[in-house]
């Protein structure tokens, strides 16, 4: 959402922000003169004993009273705030008959336990559903093969409202200088919801507690926005650091550690960096992602439970090409501009 609102904010548009407590601080901090709404979407969790298919399956019934809920108090901030236009990262209820209601997704087909694949289809169809209630579509990434998100928006038949926006970042804008870290150093991006972040965190700490090289952690909290770092031994952890300071640190990086949650994909593609991805156990979309990606050569993967003092850590070296980039950067403003002459033709 941040890229989106820059180019949104630079054809004059007047940009509301709507999100959970948690994100609100960090909007805030990358748009200090918008609007802020606090409206919080909902948050699956994780079970420390429960696969996160199954346990999202038991939660679904909460999920749709939610995208109701969501859905009513939408008309009412759509009327407080004369909104005519509506963009909205993967959540269910936010679309709207009176206005133009734009839905972002990077997964139109949700993936299945192997187990359960024979089903899947249910999942697309249902989700066809729910993208057929937008005016628009967007999925963050590149038509063809050199994609990045692979069969979760690729070789599957899309509604006529989706587009390709090409991949999206928080990093695509801003000086490219490379600033490294006083000592050669390794990056760990932790992030998802608690307890799995802090799990992969203390098993990173307990392997690499020792190493002689320096790990720099992002805890993924901007809620506490804070650039003041604390050390233990070889550590270094920061709550959060703006746009800006995290991605030179990260482009100065000799290896990455992260989740293959896609957002934090697409930011290391844009900014040319590879990394050793470890899935949450049981989520279903990253164990695709980290299987997909390290067998086209562009990531390394291991396990959560397999990860230990043997891991050797792959050098920050990307194999896809720029094309990618430049591509991106073509599709996005070719869906803005569709959003811009559809919002003009209504008025």
């Amino acid at each position: 959402m941040i890229p989106v609102a820059r180019e949104l904010l630079s054809s004059g548009y007047n940009i509301i922000i709507g999100s959970g407590e948690e994100h609100l601080a960090m909007f805030r901090e990358e748009f200090p003169n918008i609007n802020c709404l606090s409206f919080p979407g909902f948050r699956t969790g994780y079970s420390r004993f429960l696969p996160q298919y199954l346990y999202m399956l038991l939660k679904l019934p909460l999920l749709l009273y939610h995208s109701a809920k969501e859905h009513r108090m939408l008309k009412k901030i759509i009327l407080d705030n004369d909104i005519d236009i509506v963009i909205s990262d993967n959540r269910f209820g936010l679309w709207n008959n009176d206005i133009m209601s734009v839905y972002v997704t990077h997964m139109p087909r949700i993936p299945f336990p192997r187990l359960f694949r024979s089903v899947e289809f249910i999942g697309v169809l249902l989700h066809r559903a729910v993208i057929k209630k937008y005016t628009l579509c967007l999925i963050p990434d590149v038509p063809g093969s050199e994609n990045l998100s692979g069969r979760l928006s690729h070789n599957i038949r899309l509604p006529g409202n989706v587009r390709y926006t090409g991949i999206l970042s928080r990093f695509m804008h801003g000086d490219n200088e490379i600033i490294t870290y006083p000592e050669m150093h390794n990056t760990v991006i932790l992030s998802g919801p608690e307890p799995q972040r802090t799990m992969l965190k203390n098993k990173l700490i307990a392997i690499f507690g020792d190493d002689r090289e320096k790990f720099v952690f992002f805890e993924g909290k901007p809620q506490l926005l804070s650039r003041e770092k604390h050390e233990s031994g070889n550590m270094v952890f920061y709550n959060h650091l703006p746009a800006q300071l995290m991605k030179q640190m990260v482009r100065g990086s000799k290896s990455i550690i992260c989740r293959p949650g896609y957002s934090t994909l697409m930011d290391l593609v844009t900014i040319n960096c590879s990394a050793l991805v470890i899935p949450t156990p049981g989520q279903t979309e990253q164990e695709y992602l980290a299987r997909y990606l390290a067998s086209k050569g562009w990531f390394s993967t291991v396990s959560q439970r397999e990860i230990d003092n043997s891991t050797l850590l792959p050098a920050n070296s990307p194999r896809w090409t720029a094309s990618i980039i430049t591509e991106s950067r073509i599709l996005l403003g070719k869906a803005l501009e569709e959003i811009s002459d559809y919002r003009h033709k209504e008025k």
